[in-house]
């Protein structure tokens, strides 16, 4: 039988503010960034301390691995990120040193994009060499995932309900991404794409439509908005509408209190403990609104149920 193993793909975070640099051309491929750019970066780094996305991930493979646990022989899971060490390419040689021979890719992204998915899968692809990989292209609606949400939303917003003595509405975001990275091809764009057939590129509609489901299972929410987070300062306009517009309009409607959800991240990084902590809560109380987040989902036994799940059918359609 061929020896089998899970890969979960991430985007991957500097240990120092002082690796900053190095981490941000890897993001952009090379691409040059004003000093400025940089320097706002570090800045961020510096006041939440540490990013905790790369061992919060290695914690979440090993309780996947804990779920594959009960098969026929143990399935072993590792972590490759993106744009910083362990790099996907030397996790893929590695596994084929290790001797695997079939593998169930799974990115921690859930919603599909060029800018996930597709740039991950090439990632892997490139160094697959005599390895066969089942690659999960997209997750968004697994139930699974969007229990874990609703689990972590459900006690905060209770709490926080309680707490101001009305029921609170909900603020769900993702992170944006370039509008030219989601716009459907032209004729004869030769962009790389995995996604089926000629549609646009399925992001925003995946995001939010997660935020649906999320919300749904929480019908106590009187009232929920949607917002793309942490755009980028280069590569032209980012898809909104932004988290600062949101507050605004939400704000200007006459609420005082509002519980934000990041359903486009499983775990805690910069983009939360920076932007949604410190700036977004800054800004919101320049508005007069109290904003709050609940628990990332972190190492959720529901979450790594979920992707075990999804690797489980990866085997399986390897196998097929």
């Amino acid at each position: 039988m061929a020896k089998r193993a899970v890969l979960l793909l991430a985007h991957g975070t500097p240990e120092t503010a002082e690796q900053i640099p190095e981490y941000l051309r890897n993001v952009v491929s090379g691409r040059p960034l004003p000093q400025a750019v940089i320097d706002e970066i570090q800045h961020r780094y510096s006041l939440i301390g540490h990013s905790p996305l790369t061992e919060i991930t290695f914690a979440q493979a090993r309780l996947v691995e804990a779920e594959l646990a009960s098969g026929d022989e143990p399935v072993p899971v590792y972590v490759g990120m993106r744009n910083w060490r362990p790099y996907i390419p030397d996790v893929v040689r590695q596994m084929r040193a290790d001797g695997v021979e079939e593998a169930a890719v799974i990115c921690l992204a859930p919603h599909n994009s060029r800018t996930s998915v597709g740039l991950y899968r090439r990632a892997v692809e490139a160094e697959a060499r005599g390895l066969r990989i089942d690659f999960t292209e997209g997750w968004a609606q697994h139930p699974l995932l969007i229990e874990a949400f609703a689990e972590r939303l459900r006690p905060a917003w209770t709490s926080l309900s309680t707490e101001v003595g009305t029921p609170v509405p909900v603020l769900f975001t993702a992170h944006s991404v370039p509008c030219r990275t989601i716009q459907t091809p032209a004729a004869g764009d030769v962009q790389p794409r995995h996604w089926p057939g000629n549609a646009a590129d399925p992001y925003a509609g995946e995001a939010k439509h997660t935020a649906e489901l999320v919300a749904a299972r929480v019908p106590e929410i009187p009232q929920w908005w949607f917002a793309f987070q942490s755009q980028g300062a280069s590569g032209g306009p980012w898809i909104g509408p932004t988290v600062e517009q949101t507050l605004q309009s939400v704000a200007a409607s006459g609420v005082k209190t509002l519980l934000l959800q990041p359903i486009g991240f499983l775990c805690d990084h910069v983009e939360i403990l920076y932007d949604v902590d410190h700036l977004f809560r800054d800004f919101a109380l320049q508005l007069n609104l109290r904003l709050e987040r609940p628990e990332s989902l972190n190492t959720s036994g529901t979450l790594a149920r979920a992707v075990a799940d999804l690797a489980k059918r990866g085997l399986a359609r390897l196998k097929e």
